[in-house]
């Protein structure tokens, strides 16, 4: 790798030869949005990321599939130049980005003006894109460290003050890349008032500032110390063009951006499938037996396939579903698993075991179909180009990382591609992996059952119900925002809107969790009601999580919603399907409950249905915490 990993995106392939003929014919394409995002897909350095922003950028048609998110950008640097390339790097990641700019060098005023640009045009997420350059430090050695701390810190927090209050979106914050220049050396870190460890203390202090806020934190000192601080910061781009980083590492700027914003959008992967021969281990099992793969300490090559094992399973403990994909015979697949010493992963770590000889795209697919999850929800990590080929040709959902000739490079390659980025860890994401593999389970016992009835009578399902409260909160938030395929209306809010909806007495709340024999499967369901008239409700938002389908947990959920409306002296319930291109899942949801169709609007359907409707129980018991009317 003559490039580095990180500036050339080199979890991505190469861009195509006639990759400026593609965009340019973009503009005679009658669906554009698909092309769109296949040439988002491969590493662009910033000339190609700025053709295809700009190419986006003239578009006015619909860019289906990508979804439409808008973002303010305030920066103490020459924008000009990011915002095409933040514009392609989004739609990577299935995001059509609108940018609002401030101008440049303003910053405060941007944010404190409740009309300006970006104010006025209330974006989902405003990006204050501030390094060390544009606050109020002054680097001067001696004992006033503190207070350049703390200076800094209310500018920064004056802006996210603003922005709040005069638009309510998230704010995005940038930590500070240090200076690569020292005045001590080594000594840097010791002496009071250094820029070492003024930029530390504002990056500490920020960390800190945004824990239990809805805002986040893009760790761009991670970042630009992970390219190199040498590389990151050029001296003559900013004296120049007031460029706040090279231009080199632009793609990777806009990449990690543009990763958040996914995220924002319930867009991170959930799920890593892994092939098993020259992957997880050196050499090929059926082959080359037990003892000769190549997977052992002391050993160069065996130690590189063990730290792709131990990132898997460092993934699997934040929540990261792991299965396996490989052409294979079963029995012989399993082997190291089951008997070599060195394995680390072990058969009860994956969800999904696919040893056969079908093509991997078939497995992929039935690995997603038994998980309960889509393919834009998975990674396939795989060490064979053609296969790498075959899946990204067949399933252009999934993420599938280029990957070197060198095993040792495997597993930085796959973390730095940053397919698993998240906004928020909460005991539930860390139970993940567990709750979709118990799931699998689930769905093997039903297959063997037949009968579903008493199937789901087998699982002694306990559904919960309670209202929005306090400790629920940023969960609650968390589904909302990722929640694509099982929501009727994908509307987005934050924690703040999410508090503002559980304090609001005329708005019913119901948090909706589900436990069996085989675990509990944490908070699966949301519902928002909020006033239509003097006795009606209008369900603003109903979302479920897709691992609990077929289990008739929507059935009791309306149940519980009715139960409450007559409580309420509400006698009539409206619910809205708005389609989107991932949620055609409940395009019938209101219809097979029961639901009147009333109107149909710009493509949104109408339903109804009379509180006093009797909906039969489904085979579980049920427990309420504190749902009185107010």
């Amino acid at each position: 790798m003559s490039e580095n990993l990180y500036t050339g995106l080199q979890w991505l392939p190469a861009a195509p030869d006639d990759f400026n003929a593609l965009c340019k014919a973009l503009a005679h394409n009658s669906s554009p949005g698909p092309a769109i995002q296949a040439l988002a897909k491969h590493a662009l350095d910033e000339t190609g990321l700025a053709r295809l922003g700009r190419a986006i950028l003239r578009e006015e048609r619909p860019l289906a599939p990508l979804t439409p998110f808008r973002l303010g950008v305030i920066g103490n640097g020459t924008l000009d130049l990011l915002v095409p390339a933040l514009v392609a790097s989004a739609a990577r990641h299935g995001l059509r980005l609108e940018c609002i700019q401030a101008d440049y060098s303003v910053t405060t005023q941007e944010a404190l003006d409740p009309g300006s640009r970006i104010n006025a045009a209330r974006p989902d997420a405003v990006l204050l894109a501030s390094d060390y350059r544009g606050l109020p430090l002054r680097f001067t050695s001696g004992a006033g460290e503190d207070a350049e701390i703390a200076d800094a810190m209310a500018h920064l927090g004056a802006m996210r003050d603003g922005v709040r209050r005069h638009c309510g979106a998230v704010c995005i914050v940038q930590t500070l890349a240090p200076p690569p220049e020292s005045l001590f050396g080594s000594f840097d870190r010791i002496v009071p008032g250094t820029p070492r460890r003024i930029v530390e203390g504002v990056n500490r202090a920020l960390a800190d500032s945004i824990a239990g806020t809805p805002d986040l934190l893009l760790d761009v000192a991670a970042l630009a110390e992970t390219v190199g601080l040498d590389s990151w910061h050029s001296p003559a781009q900013w004296n120049l063009a007031k460029l706040a980083f090279a231009d080199r590492c632009l793609p990777v700027y806009a990449d990690h951006v543009a990763r958040l914003l996914a995220a924002m959008r319930g867009r991170s992967r959930k799920c890593l499938i892994l092939d098993l021969d020259n992957t997880l281990w050196g050499g090929v099992i059926g082959d080359d037996g037990l003892e000769g793969i190549k997977l052992a300490q002391g050993d160069a090559s065996g130690e590189a396939y063990l730290a792709v094992q131990q990132m898997a399973l460092a993934l699997r403990r934040r929540g990261i579903v792991l299965a396996v994909s490989s052409k294979n015979t079963d029995d012989i697949a399993r082997r190291p698993f089951r008997e070599h010493p060195e394995m680390l992963l072990k058969e009860e770590h994956f969800a999904v075991f696919q040893a056969n000889w079908n093509d991997k795209a078939t497995n992929i697919t039935a690995i997603a179909e038994e998980l309960s999850l889509g393919l834009d929800a998975m990674v396939f990590l795989d060490d064979n180009p053609v296969e790498r080929g075959l899946v990204r040709r067949m399933l252009p959902q999934v993420a599938v990382p280029e990957l070197p000739d060198d095993p040792a490079l495997y597993a930085r390659t796959l973390a730095a591609a940053g397919y698993f980025e998240s906004i928020a860890f909460s005991d539930e994401d860390r139970q993940r992996a567990e709750m979709y593999q118990s799931n699998a389970r689930r769905i093997a016992l039903q297959k063997q059952a037949g009968d579903l009835d008493a199937y789901l009578a087998s699982l002694r399902m306990e559904i919960g119900f309670a209202p929005f409260d306090r400790l629920g909160r940023a969960r609650i938030s968390q589904l909302i925002n990722k929640s694509n395929q099982f929501n009727l209306t994908t509307r987005r809010y934050s924690e703040a809107d999410v508090a503002a909806a559980e304090e609001d007495p005329s708005v019913f709340t119901l948090q909706v969790r589900l436990s069996d024999s085989f675990g509990d499967n944490g908070m699966i369901s949301v519902v928002i009601c909020r006033p239509a008239g003097p006795s009606s409700w209008e369900i603003d938002t109903w979302l479920m999580s897709c691992r609990v389908l077929g289990r008739q947990v929507e059935t009791m959920v309306l149940r519980e919603i009715l139960s409450q409306a007559r409580k309420h002296d509400i006698s009539r319930l409206i619910g809205i399907y708005q389609p989107t291109e991932r949620n055609d899942l409940v395009r019938d949801h209101y219809k097979k409950l029961g639901f009147s169709p009333v109107s149909e609007d710009h493509g949104a359907t109408v339903w109804e249905i009379a509180a006093d409707t009797d909906i039969p129980a489904a085979p579980m018991s049920v427990r309420h915490a504190s749902l009185e009317p107010a």
